[in-house]
């Protein structure tokens, strides 16, 4: 059985099998069809993780549930720029990072495809989720990761069993050795493209709201492919939907000024792209994307729901990795970015604040921003 993705240029629907990336008649992105349906009553509580949400899911029956308990992360209150602010502590996820939710909905279709060996490409959190998840479901795994990642990170991939090769180059040339592999047949289980991992990531508001009792009045989060902020997004709409709560929250989506295409986007258009680059260096490496896959479905539902985009200076982030630190959150340099977002929206959004802190600092070796 087939998930209910169509491609988002020519309406052609998801093969019954294979595992292609994208639309095999027009090289477009597939996304599912419809937003999520949330329903207090087809909570499933007994179920691992994420799991308990099954119901929102595009996933076919028979994909079994793989979990290593991923999800139900802690919201904790704390004061930001005289503001109160509720942070989601995604880093406390089995593997160091959000992408745990996203690579559990991953291997899951992989294994009702009957996939045993698949290839993905990944900066760090992704190919580390990925790998976890894969050992998890008994599928091999060859991640492709940019040579200047952390080597925390690529460690990691490799200790869950997983073949890591690194790429010289930025981080576009780790996806193109990946497609090179897809384009020989090996399944790409590309974290980017299938949009099965978006679900996983709408569970977050699904959280938030049970655990606050209420929408936010505004979320922030990092922005890379843009996977997470739409998920999320995504999330409070059937929310909204599902009449649970009166209004969408307000969405703050920041990136690193190094590499910062939705931002540009969103002030200048199309032919701001023309300015963006990936080969400047950024210590929020996470977010260090120059094509953003999701990026023109972000920038639509921002817009729908008035949601903004920032940027944060390079000299701005390790401080606020600091900052974050000195409150008890031990994140890498990609999760402080919500930090100075925080600053620059403390005059105009809307109670209560939720900031998403999405990887582990044990994953980032430098504490300080001071000098040796």
């Amino acid at each position: 059985m087939a998930p209910n993705w169509r491609c988002t240029s020519c309406g052609t629907p998801y093969p019954e099998d294979g595992l292609p990336y994208r639309c095999p008649k027009c090289g477009g992105v597939f996304d599912r069809a419809d937003i999520p349906t949330f329903d207090p009553q087809a909570l499933q509580p007994h179920e691992p993780g994420i799991w308990r949400y099954r119901h929102t899911f595009t996933l076919p029956e028979n994909a079994p549930a793989v979990s290593l308990g991923e999800g139900q992360t802690p919201l904790v209150w704390d004061e930001a720029f005289g503001r109160k602010v509720a942070f989601k502590m995604e880093y406390v996820n089995p593997t160091g990072s959000h992408k745990d939710r996203g690579a559990a909905l991953m291997a899951a279709f992989l294994k009702s495809r009957g996939v045993t060996q698949a290839v993905e490409d990944s900066s760090g959190n992704a190919g580390a989720a990925f790998a976890a998840y894969a050992a998890r479901a008994g599928i091999h795994a060859r991640i492709y990761t940019p040579a200047y990642a952390s080597s925390v990170k690529r460690a990691q991939m490799a200790a869950y069993g997983a073949e890591v090769i690194a790429v010289d180059g930025p981080r576009s040339a780790a996806a193109e050795a990946a497609r090179r592999d897809a384009d020989q047949g090996v399944p790409y289980a590309s974290h980017a493209f299938l949009p099965v991992g978006l679900d996983g990531y709408a569970t977050i508001a699904y959280e938030i709201y049970e655990q606050i009792g209420e929408a936010p009045g505004a979320v922030v989060a990092p922005v890379g492919h843009g996977g997470l902020l739409l998920g999320i997004a995504r999330g409070f709409l059937a929310l909204h939907q599902s009449g649970l709560i009166p209004k969408m929250p307000r969405i703050f989506g920041v990136q690193a000024l190094a590499c910062a295409p939705v931002w540009a986007v969103a002030r200048g258009g199309r032919e701001a792209l023309g300015w963006v680059t990936d080969q400047v260096p950024t210590a929020a490496e996470g977010v260090r994307v120059r094509w953003p896959v999701w990026g023109d479905a972000l920038l639509q539902i921002a817009e729908a729901h008035d949601g903004t985009f920032l940027v944060v200076e390079e000299e701005a982030i390790l401080p606020a990795r600091e900052a974050l630190a000195r409150r008890g959150f031990f994140v890498e340099p990609t999760s402080a970015l919500v930090w100075d977002a925080l600053r620059q929206i403390s005059n105009c959004a809307p109670d209560p604040i939720v900031a998403v802190l999405t990887g582990s600092g044990f994953k980032a070796p430098k504490v300080s921003s001071s000098p040796s």
